[in-house]
């Protein structure tokens, strides 16, 4: 009888052995109130040495909403639209809680490798705190996007609570990519050096500063594309729920809802299969 045939028979597991998926997430999920408060604590320290402490979660997405409206409102010109600046200051608003859930959920496992190689418990909490911490620092953002939208002239209205099924679809995808790249990062450290620019790629294709219908008019494939691109509809839909005279596709909801769904199982497992590398992580 082989050593595991022995270990087998009297119920010993070998340290550090990926559990199934389903123990995985049961661990992950007794560890809901560390997350939260691992969460919580990161988003009251990190603009703690600052003088303007957390008003900075703000001040940092408005200054990128001016400047980015400012120099895009020029160069557009009549192909910028109506309401530009709420425009602009919703794609740039929504588009900072993907870049710090992209850029963060990277650096989960290998900017907390004493935490990893010292101590047992599910990797997979580390992303799940970075995507919460980001949640937590969105909702000051919000409340500011929307006094700035009635600054500007937006009506308040009732489809305006429809942000928080968006959100939550938007949580949910953010999560998946968090996973993969954390995972991805832990096998390429090099990663982290290409994340800077893929997030600038992903900001000027996005929609963050530009309408597909009314800039890419004369490419109707280049529309197409748009229209199953999960950034660019779930900005479309907040756009059409918060904005004045603003549309969207009804279809954009099941796009969006197939598109966090496929990419938090993707994430999920492509996360728990390296499971065992992580506190070898170097």
């Amino acid at each position: 009888m082989t050593v595991a045939e022995e270990a087998e028979k009297y119920g010993l597991h070998r340290v550090g052995a990926r559990p199934t998926l389903v123990n995985y997430l049961k661990q992950t999920w007794q560890r809901r109130e560390f997350i939260y408060e691992l969460a919580k604590a990161r988003v009251q320290s990190q603009n703690q040495k600052n003088r303007l402490g957390m008003i900075w979660v703000v001040l940092k997405p408005t200054f990128n909403a001016i400047m980015y409206g400012v120099i895009f409102g020029i160069l557009m010109g009549g192909k910028r639209g109506p309401d530009f600046p709420v425009f602009v200051i919703i794609g740039v608003f929504l588009f900072e809680f993907f870049t710090t859930s992209m850029n963060g959920g990277a650096k989960s496992i290998t900017g907390n490798k004493a935490l990893v190689q010292s101590l047992a418990f599910p990797r997979l909490s580390l992303p799940v705190a970075q995507v919460t911490q980001n949640f937590l620092m969105l909702m000051p953002m919000l409340a500011v996007m929307f006094v700035y939208a009635m600054i500007l002239g937006t009506t308040p209205k009732w489809t305006w609570f429809g942000i928080i099924p968006l959100l939550v679809l938007f949580s949910i995808f953010n999560m998946g990519i968090a996973l993969i790249c954390a995972r991805i990062t832990v096998h390429v450290r090099d990663f982290t050096q290409i994340l800077p620019i893929l997030t600038r790629v992903l900001f000027y294709t996005s929609g963050v500063l530009f309408s597909a219908d009314r800039l890419l008019n004369e490419w109707p494939w280049m529309i197409a594309v748009f229209d199953i691109h999960p950034l660019y509809q779930t900005l479309q839909i907040a756009r059409g729920m918060i904005m004045n005279n603003a549309e969207y596709d009804p279809w954009a909801w099941p796009l969006v809802a197939a598109w966090a769904v496929v990419t938090l199982v993707v994430g999920l497992i492509y996360f728990w299969k390296a499971e065992e590398r992580y506190g070898r992580a170097n």
